[in-house]
């Protein structure tokens, strides 16, 4: 502890020693100093807020929603600082004074791109941030410039919104009425070359589905005749076994039998083709088939000569031969379908690209036309869109907070840089003596002057001064103080300098 307080009181007397030197490099740094805090520009700053309302709800009815209007704005906010629009704030204001060539103007637009910021604080809300610190100009053109800077934003912010968002709905119908025109130019080559297709080849109109719709037809019927024709099979076998059980004659007269049935099939027969069936109907053919059935039964009713013919037995057998008709009658029908369906398969077999093309004519005309209709709904879409935007804007702007104008600087805080100045002036000076003292070395304790050279010191004898030497130091002491209280007092003269510069400026 004594160690450390002997150091100490060392440095003391080294310094003070060398007073005049530590004053002299205080000065000496404190001017160069304060010489710099003087170059730094001041700073102004202006702040504006902008309230921005979202909601509508015909914009909203319309496809307008909230999130496009978000999207927009967040647009907006991000190319508000673009290059072109800061140089439009840079043309518009006293920055563009001095421009002379592009080259200055990419480096104004570059600087100017620094000292804007557009932060959205809330969903709605958002803060301009513009300042100005031009060496060139003055104090109080800089806060001017600031506020003007933050209202040519403010200005730039509402027609990128309202004159930039109707102008992009001119050029996306524009886009799309182009687009429209085109597709229907195709369109209409595509279907006049369908139709000529169509012309030549019938069979494949609309791009061979009419062939196809046919097969497709033909074997849906098929499948249908050929469930009819299991069930009429069954009841033909059904009946032929009651027939195989039922006796052909009992004893006593029994009215009617086969020969009258005969003659029934027979007038029905005539009727048929009275009324104009031809003989390949399937009733005709049925009634045919009827008769033919009958004609036998009728001749052994004929040539019996013992007993009566079992009316039920009669009976049976004209259920018989009506179900075996319908059974040929629906054979006939099915064999018929199998040729149509056989004829239509080899004809798409025997011309396999014909059909292919006409698939192919058919799908683009369907692709083709897909588009116009979408392309011309979206159009409506789009022209619906852009009069609600004319008529009625969804987006209507506040300015909450108008541009402020700056009273004093932001930046530099020059009243804190001053005093630091000194301070660092002082301890600079301080720092200078001690390391003076150290190269030049003098013991200021016996102490220490025993330590260095190993022999035992018997004690110290105290400095005399005459009179005249007393006068002498007590006159460089008041130069000393005077000089240090002169330093202090270039400080106030300086801190009252930057607060009158202030005072103009408000």
């Amino acid at each position: 502890m004594d160690s450390l307080y002997e150091q100490v009181l060392s440095a003391l007397h080294s310094v003070w020693h060398r007073r005049w030197i530590a004053l002299a490099a205080a000065w000496a740094i404190c001017i160069a100093g304060w010489l710099v805090v003087a170059l730094i520009p001041n700073t102004y700053e202006s702040r504006a807020r902008i309230f921005i309302q979202l909601d509508d709800a015909l914009a909203e009815q319309v496809g307008i929603g909230v999130a496009d209007k978000k999207r927009d704005i967040e647009r907006i906010r991000q190319t508000l600082t673009a290059a072109v629009n800061l140089e439009k704030v840079v043309r518009s204001t006293r920055l563009g004074d001095t421009i002379e060539n592009p080259k200055q103007m990419e480096a104004a637009v570059l600087k100017l791109g620094n000292n804007v910021k557009v932060v959205s604080q809330e969903d709605n809300l958002f803060e301009i941030t513009a300042t100005a610190n031009d060496s060139s100009f003055s104090n109080a053109e800089n806060a001017k410039l600031a506020q003007s800077v933050a209202q040519k934003m403010i200005d730039i912010f509402r027609e990128e919104n309202l004159s930039g968002s109707r102008g992009d709905m001119v050029e996306t119908l524009a886009f799309v009425n182009q687009q429209l025109e085109n597709r229907e130019r195709e369109l209409e080559s595509a279907e006049s070359k369908r139709t000529a297709f169509e012309a030549r080849h019938p069979e494949l109109a609309l791009g061979g589905a009419a062939m196809v719709q046919r097969l497709e037809a033909s074997r849906t019927s098929v499948r249908d005749i050929e469930a009819d024709l299991s069930a009429a099979q069954s009841a033909l076998a059904a009946i032929d076994g009651q027939l195989a059980g039922t006796p052909r004659t009992i004893a006593g007269v029994a009215d009617g039998g086969p020969q009258s049935a005969l003659a029934r099939a027979q007038a029905e027969l005539s009727a048929m083709r009275g009324r104009g069936l031809t003989e390949n109907h399937p009733d005709v053919i049925a009634a045919r088939n009827q008769v033919a059935a009958l004609k036998g039964p009728a001749a052994q009713e004929a040539a019996s000569g013992g007993g009566t013919l079992n009316p039920a037995y009669s009976s049976l057998q004209s259920i018989r031969a009506e179900r075996q008709a319908n059974v040929q009658a629906l054979q006939s029908r099915k064999a018929a379908l199998q040729s149509d369906i056989a004829s239509l398969t080899a004809s798409s077999i025997q011309d396999p690209e014909l059909a292919t093309e006409a698939t192919r004519i058919n799908r683009d005309y369907d692709v083709l036309r897909q588009q116009y209709d979408k392309l011309l709904q979206d159009r409506e879409e789009l022209r619906l869109r852009g009069e609600v935007k004319t008529e009625r804007e969804a987006v209507k702007f506040e300015v909450v907070d108008p541009p402020t104008t700056p009273r004093s600087p932001v930046a530099p805080n020059r009243p804190l840089l001053l005093l630091g100045v000194l301070i660092v002036g002082l301890a600079g000076g301080c720092a200078a003596a001690f390391a003076l003292s150290r190269v030049r070395s003098v013991f200021a304790t016996t102490a220490g002057l025993e330590r260095a050279t190993g022999l035992p010191v018997l004690g110290a004898i105290s400095q005399s001064l005459t009179d005249g030497a007393r006068a002498l130091r007590r006159k460089r002491l008041k130069y000393f103080y005077a000089s240090c209280a002169a330093l202090g007092g270039l400080l106030v003269v300086l801190l009252a300098a930057e607060f009158i510069q202030r005072g103009m400026v408000a």
